[in-house]
């Protein structure tokens, strides 16, 4: 008797391929904010744009181009106490928002004390970044791609399975490239302010299907 001969079924396996570049930052961007308070709101806007005008024009003295500052927001926000269970008005918060960019990272600690010493009392962000990032990235999902080749090489010569080499379909994954900003806290700082670039991890991660027999 003579059984017909059954050609062995695709089937599909899925991957993932991860890859990563250690980048040195060559930009730093910091988040800082003038805060004033008064019963008159008049008052309150006067001194925060007084303020505001002596940090900008100590920052222009690091030859800062005038694009990488900008102003991001600008709040007026009435206050209150409470007291015996009663609300009662306190005054107004004036809180006028400004970004700087910074091209060369090592002036990051003197800004921020030249800055500090001119009116701005909070620092809410500091980010280090890389402007050729998506240099990096492509060389990252380079990376990832042929990790995804491996890990599927490696299943199937583990499980003695014939491996397509020609991907059956590849989906980039949204991955982080930058670090997490930063909070500065100005209650803390003493003598020169010391920020450390460290190094930013731009990471791509894909999946990969390929068909094996």
């Amino acid at each position: 008797m003579q059984y017909p001969y059954r050609e062995r079924q695709k089937q599909v396996m899925t991957v993932i391929g991860q890859g990563s570049m250690e980048v040195t930052p060559d930009q730093f961007q910091i988040q800082m904010e003038v805060i004033t308070e008064n019963e008159s709101l008049q008052s309150a806007q006067q001194q925060n744009a007084q303020k505001m005008n002596q940090v900008i024009q100590s920052i222009m003295q690091w030859h800062i181009p005038k694009e990488n500052i900008q102003t991001t927001a600008y709040t007026i926000t009435p206050r209150y106490d409470y007291v015996e269970g009663k609300q009662v008005f306190r005054g107004y918060e004036v809180v006028n928002a400004l970004r700087v960019i910074l091209e060369d990272a090592s002036q990051a600690g003197g800004v921020i004390d030249q800055a500090v010493a001119n009116g701005i009392n909070h620092i809410s962000s500091l980010q280090f970044t890389v402007q050729n990032h998506h240099v990096f990235y492509q060389q990252a999902l380079s990376n990832a791609i042929v990790n995804a080749i491996g890990n599927a090489q490696t299943i199937a010569e583990t499980l003695q399975l014939h491996l397509h080499p020609e991907p059956v379909k590849i989906k980039e994954l949204v991955s982080e490239g930058q670090i997490h900003p930063m909070a500065l806290s100005l209650a803390e700082k003493s003598g020169t302010t010391p920020i450390v670039p460290g190094q930013v991890n731009i990471t791509a991660r894909v999946e990969v299907q390929f068909s094996y027999e």
